[in-house]
């Protein structure tokens, strides 16, 4: 397990937050964090609440240990490195019970300080860019934050795609069963949202293309709802272009891998962050993803 439970001596009768920051030595906002997410113990395991007294000599917390299953970075440098992330891996865990996901292979290949700088869909596969201190994370998350990097994805769509073109949809919250579910509206609604699109190749066997995309915004699901809006939805999608009984299945982790793979047309989501360009402290990186299974996908 990711978590475990590390004791530490403690005054008695002394708030709990304010214990951890002065006997433990944590910043206030990671005191606050442990503290929200019930990861502060007293003896009997029961989680402290934000202001509660401290009962007994020591406090137990639950802290993040990395461990590996064999994931290495595709590329490291002096301040930060690149993994090459497979699909149906999450970025972080979600709960306590989550056995394993990017973050250990962060943690056990980088430590404790190191982090990602940006998300992709658990099953999106490709580049993670990870900062190796939380000051170069920061510094590599506002570059994410103010777009001023360049990253395609390759993805398998259904259908043939004839051409290039530049899909201009706004996108806002569906609304409807499905929670996460984003889509398509009016100018005068939701958010602005630009996708480059450029065909590949063409697999007139299977009736599918292998395309490149350039999201020119970042929104939730944008490339996934922008495809499936041009009638392109991207094979293997859990959520889009399918009906609701299937995507809640999905969602909450019900779905059996063969009806999966009968409503959705594949066990995955065929989606793969592929390139990404950025500069730092005055270099210029180029990179791209050398996961080929997308290509072996779509040829077989």
């Amino acid at each position: 397990m990711p978590f475990v439970l590390k004791k530490f001596s403690v005054k008695k009768g002394k708030k709990i937050q304010i214990a951890l920051m002065q006997e433990v030595a944590l910043k206030p906002r990671n005191a606050s964090r442990l503290l929200a997410k019930s990861r502060v113990l007293d003896m009997k395991k029961e989680p402290y609440l934000l202001s509660e007294e401290i009962k007994d000599d020591f406090i137990y917390i639950a802290l993040f240990e990395g461990h590996s299953r064999g994931l290495k970075p595709l590329v490291v440098f002096e301040d930060f490195a690149i993994f090459d992330k497979p699909s149906n891996l999450m970025i972080h865990p979600i709960s306590k019970k989550t056995s394993y996901s990017l973050l250990d292979e962060i943690r056990f290949h980088f430590g404790d300080k190191a982090n990602q700088a940006h998300r992709i869909d658990a099953e999106t596969s490709g580049l993670v860019l990870v900062g190796l201190t939380e000051k170069v994370t920061n510094a590599l998350a506002t570059m994410f934050e103010k777009k001023e990097y360049k990253k395609s994805y390759l993805a398998i769509v259904e259908g043939k795609v004839e051409k290039e073109l530049t899909i201009d949809k706004n996108l806002k919250k569906e609304g409807k069963t499905i929670g996460v579910r984003m889509a398509t509206c009016e100018q005068d609604e939701g958010k602005s949202s630009i996708t480059h699109l450029k065909p590949l190749k063409y697999n007139e066997t299977k009736n599918i293309s292998l395309v490149e995309l350039v999201p020119i915004t970042g929104r939730q699901h944008q490339i996934r709802v922008h495809l499936y809006s041009i009638g392109h939805r991207i094979v293997g999608d859990p959520i889009y272009g399918i009906d609701d009984n299937t995507a809640e299945a999905y969602l909450n982790k019900t779905l059996d891998s063969k009806e999966r793979i009968n409503n959705t047309g594949s066990y995955r989501l065929w989606l793969q962050a592929n390139y990404l360009e950025f500069e730092y402290k005055g270099v210029i990186y180029k990179i791209y993803s050398k996961n080929n299974d997308i290509y072996k996908e779509f040829s077989n």
